[in-house]
């Protein structure tokens, strides 16, 4: 298999300071002729010496753009030279430190309106912006300034307009102070009902997704409308979801090859993707195929689903420790998507004609290729794969029997699959990351219960055992988490996504194999991410714990993106475990950290999916069950499988095999025990206990009741 790591180093005999970290992001750029320096205290005391301004540029291993502004501007030794005589030059990876990218980014967007990758800010040697933007051209092009003509601009006014930049950086950085102060406030009762509207309007009935191009999975979305279907038995919410789902699985954006989906679509109808593979995309992916195959009383299309994303993980994204690497990017041999993209004549060459004709026809294949050059627009001759029609109807269409279809489209998905192999791969970002690592264990811990396989229990198992084991310290007596791992070193101190996303995965893990070990590592997490990131008199989690590196400003991330925030996952996680062992202190924490965004969320309800879904737990109807009996009891087992099927995301589950042992954490463990020697199931729901149930038969008709 030829897979690179890194670019390909267009000028080697340059080489400065990053030659010496381990994020992949900063060696791509280790050897560029630019000069530049990791951040650090040294970085930023040699600045102040030389009376220089910074130059800071954030971006991530895999981001298209930050590859195409290296290539045109930090490998051009002009524009090199210029920054290393006027500037001290900083590169950051955004997901190394993303304490220090949400930060500049928040100015950024607040200064331009917009916000991306690469993030470019200049900045006084201590820290305080003043000029921010994204991508720059290597010349002036349209509207868009070039490069050097920034670069100039600022190098004269840091010379000679001094006074006006430090005014700017004041100004900036009074705005911050005032948005900090955000008052309190519980969201009204139908806040549900608001954010479903915005959905609705926003919604693509004819292609799925919301809003009309770029498009992105969303997953968290899916996941709200899903509960809200549950909780209302709205339709149209569950309509929604099995739509985009659908289209999603039939689109380009995902890789009819070799499994996974790319980052987003360019386009309405998801077909031209961006091609990067992003972990926490599969992670989040995966719970909303895996919640929509239980709500829709298994439909196997969405487990299948599933199963192909955890295949891909498995197969291209686990360390031998156990640990998930974070990426795979869309570039190789310098442009996007090649390593993705097939033409006809290619494939007739890999199937024989008969083969290659019925693939073609299946997955959309033309002559002139459905993939166009990014610069021209034309056509390139190149194709991604794709449906227009679902495999039962193309085989109807073309009178084939759909097993036979199936089958022979696998085989040749396999043996295009090896061919593909054979190409030089994306980089692969084999960096670790605590947080995007909790999202994976949640998933595969929730793949394993829901689709009854060790194989992924396992998974998640030996992840979070990888992550407590290589990416802790010792540190005042308590165990510390750290954020990234790579090549053999752990390092950087965690955030609130750390701490959350990983309690979350352990909780998954409680619920999947009711090893107490499972839920005390939650507890561990959630005690200490309060201790070290809860704002007890303002409500709400820092993102960076109170003995991290001091930076310009305390951030608190509440917004849903691409992935959950972490004060949404803390609240989530804060309020099972509390409803679970009985904490109020979890659940009143959960509760002040949803006020502390309750303006922000009413003001744009679809931007905090996650925040509502632990919102509605907190004040919804939720059960909670302890299943009591012998681990070796085949009712037992059946009552297990009863609530890995059920969609039930409102219910907890605790298995009372060993009352003493449980009762440390669950109070009523002690007296909810198995009756005459039978497996017995207890529903507890608002505050009262049903009458305890014996034998899987009663216990179904129960559970389909709530």
């Amino acid at each position: 298999m030829a897979e690179t790591l890194l670019h390909d180093i267009a000028q080697p005999h340059f080489t400065n300071a990053l030659i010496h970290e381990k994020s992949p992001y900063l060696l791509q750029h280790a050897h560029n002729p630019v000069n530049w320096y990791a951040w650090n205290d040294a970085t930023f005391a040699h600045a102040e010496r030389e009376g220089k301004p910074i130059f800071l540029s954030i971006g991530y291993a895999t981001c298209h753009w930050c590859h195409v502004m290296e290539r045109e501007s930090f490998e051009n030794t002009d524009i090199a030279d210029y920054l290393n005589e006027h500037y001290i030059s900083i590169k950051v990876d955004r997901e190394e430190r993303p304490d220090i990218d949400a930060i500049y980014m928040r100015v950024c967007q607040s200064m331009t309106g917009h916000g991306g990758w690469p993030l470019t800010i200049m900045m006084t040697p201590d820290k305080k912006p003043f000029f921010a933007g994204t991508y720059f051209p290597p010349e002036n092009h349209q509207n868009r300034p070039g490069f050097p003509h920034i670069l100039q601009q600022i190098a004269y006014a840091w010379q000679h307009e001094r006074e006006k930049i430090e005014e700017s950086c004041a100004a900036i950085l009074e705005h911050f102070a005032a948005d900090k102060a955000k008052a309190s406030a519980a969201l009204p009762l139908n806040i549900n009902d608001l954010a479903f509207q915005r959905y609705e309007q926003t919604f693509d009935p004819q292609y799925g997704g919301f809003g009309i191009q770029p498009k992105f999975p969303s997953p968290q979305n899916l996941l709200f409308l899903l509960r809200h279907h549950k909780r209302t038995g709205n339709s149209a919410a569950l309509a929604m979801v099995e739509r985009t789902l659908r289209a999603m699985r039939k689109g380009g954006i995902f890789d009819h090859i070799g499994y996974g989906f790319h980052r987003y679509s360019t386009d309405r109808e998801w077909l031209l993707p961006h091609f990067e593979k992003m972990l926490y995309d599969q992670a989040m992916l995966a719970l909303a195929y895996l919640e929509t195959h239980q709500a829709t009383g298994g439909e196997p299309f969405y487990a299948q689903v599933a199963e192909e994303i955890f295949t891909y993980i498995l197969r291209d994204m686990t360390s031998p420790e156990g640990g998930f690497y974070s990426a795979e990017d869309a570039d190789s041999e310098g442009h996007e998507g090649k390593f993705y993209i097939w033409s006809k004549q290619e494939l007739v060459r890999m199937l024989g004609d008969d083969d290659a004709a019925l693939f073609a026809a299946a997955y959309n294949f033309t002559s002139d290729g459905n993939f166009h050059d990014e610069a021209s627009g034309a056509a390139s001759g190149e194709n991604i794969p794709h449906l227009r029609l679902s495999l039962e109807d193309f085989a109807q269409s073309h009178s084939i029997d759909q097993y036979e279809l199936r089958a022979r489209l696998s085989a040749m998905r396999e043996r295009l699959f090896e061919h593909r192999e054979e190409r030089i791969h994306p980089l692969k970002d084999d960096k670790i990351l605590a947080d995007w690592n909790g999202l994976m264990i949640t998933a595969f811990a929730i793949g394993g219960r829901v689709l009854d396989n060790a194989l992924y229990t396992q998974a998640a198992e030996r992840a979070l055992e990888f992550v407590l084991e290589k990416m802790t310290i010792e540190k005042d007596g308590a165990k510390r988490l750290l954020h990234r791992y790579r090549d053999g070193e752990a390092a950087i101190p965690a955030f609130l996504d750390d701490y959350a996303f990983l309690a979350n995965g352990a909780f998954e893990l409680y619920q999947t194999t009711f090893n107490l070990k499972h839920l005390q590592t939650a507890q561990m997490l959630a005690d200490e991410m309060i201790r070290l990131f809860c704002d007890q008199p303002g409500g709400g989690f820092h993102f960076s714990a109170s003995d991290n590196e001091a930076l310009i400003m305390q951030t608190k991330e509440a917004y849903d993106g691409a992935i959950p925030s972490g004060n949404s996952v803390a609240a989530s996680v804060l309020a099972r475990l509390g409803k679970l062992t009985s904490n109020k202190a979890y659940q009143t924490i959960a509760e002040r950290t949803i006020e502390r965004f309750a303006a922000a969320i009413q003001a744009y309800p679809t931007g905090f999916a996650q925040m509502l879904m632990a919102n509605d737990f907190l004040l919804g109807v939720t059960q909670e069950i302890i299943i009591a009996g012998k681990t070796n009891d085949g009712e037992i087992h059946a009552m297990l499988r009863l609530v890995a099927e059920h969609y039930a995301p409102h219910t907890l589950v605790a298995f009372n095999h060993a009352p003493q042992e449980l009762g440390r954490f669950v109070e009523q463990a002690a007296y909810q025990t198995e009756r005459n020697h039978q497996a017995t199931a207890y529903i507890c729901e608002n505050f009262v206990c049903h009458e305890p149930l014996t034998g899987s038969a009663a216990f179904k008709a129960a559970l389909l009741a709530l």
